[in-house]
């Protein structure tokens, strides 16, 4: 009886998660008038994303996007990876002490940090750059926190072979901690593309022009008020916005799965 009532449970959660995205796709092929009337008679039409894509330079703002989030992305790999190591295989004093500081910053929300954040973007000439964007998030705790943990179940053995063949410290890490990781690693890549992809207060603060603005400032500015509110237009943009993650999970993901639960992220 209990597995019953667990499986309602769940399948009415995933009906409560999936609900907006199901209305969105309905306003998004239907006229105005029967984007919130639901009659299952009323014609489909792809005129809202013509009307969407001419709206606004889209393009663009997908490509500033896919450049953020890689750039974010490959300086969270590099800083996460080499501070992971540290923490997890090597000695020096204080470091548990250091380890703790790095992990207060996983209670610190994002937002506490903007003003002090701005401060030093426009010390150093960031504003309204996609280094201005990234840089406050490359070095991430819970990236470090990740690495550290993977590192740590590396059997000791593989390093000491590594240096028995004349490997340096570098080495061992590129060729014996990386790729026992490598799960690790995809399972922190998912939830940081995710992330950052869908971050909107940081990026409209640091950015003043299209050539810097990523996806989600520029669906702000789209649909804001004083533009217009068509329901449907809206919509359609949204759908085209969240339209790669959605494709890369499908495509992948039963490895997204299998990377999650070998890395042991719940």
């Amino acid at each position: 009886m209990m597995r019953y009532v667990e499986s309602l449970l769940a399948l009415a959660l995933a009906v409560i998660w999936i609900a907006p995205l199901l209305v969105a796709v309905w306003a998004a092929v239907h006229n105005v008038s029967d984007a919130i009337q639901f009659r299952a008679d009323a014609p489909l039409t792809l005129d809202n994303f013509r009307t969407a894509w001419a709206g606004a330079p889209w393009l663009r703002y997908f490509a500033n996007t896919f450049a953020l989030v890689t750039l974010i992305l490959v300086g969270q790999f590099v800083l996460c990876t080499l501070a992971g190591y540290a923490f997890a295989q090597t000695r020096f004093r204080g470091r548990d002490t250091v380890f703790v500081l790095v992990l207060l910053q996983l209670f610190i929300l994002p937002e506490v940090l903007i003003v002090e954040n701005y401060r030093v973007a426009a010390t150093l000439s960031l504003l309204d750059s996609l280094w201005g964007i990234g840089a406050p998030y490359m070095a991430s705790a819970f990236g470090i926190f990740l690495m550290r943990q993977a590192f740590k179940s590396v059997p000791r053995d593989l390093e000491e072979a590594a240096r028995v063949e004349g490997c340096g410290t570098l080495a061992v890490l590129w060729r014996v901690y990386v790729p026992a990781a490598r799960p690790t690693y995809l399972a922190y890549a998912l939830v940081s593309v995710s992330t950052h992809w869908n971050n909107f207060l940081w990026p409209l603060i640091v950015t003043n022009s299209p050539e810097t603005r990523p996806l989600t400032v520029g669906l702000s500015l789209f649909a804001a008020p004083e533009n217009g509110v068509d329901i449907s237009v809206i919509s359609a943009s949204t759908l085209m916005m969240v339209a790669p993650l959605l494709i890369g999970f499908v495509l992948f993901q039963r490895r997204f799965v299998q990377a999650f639960l070998t890395a042991g992220v719940k």
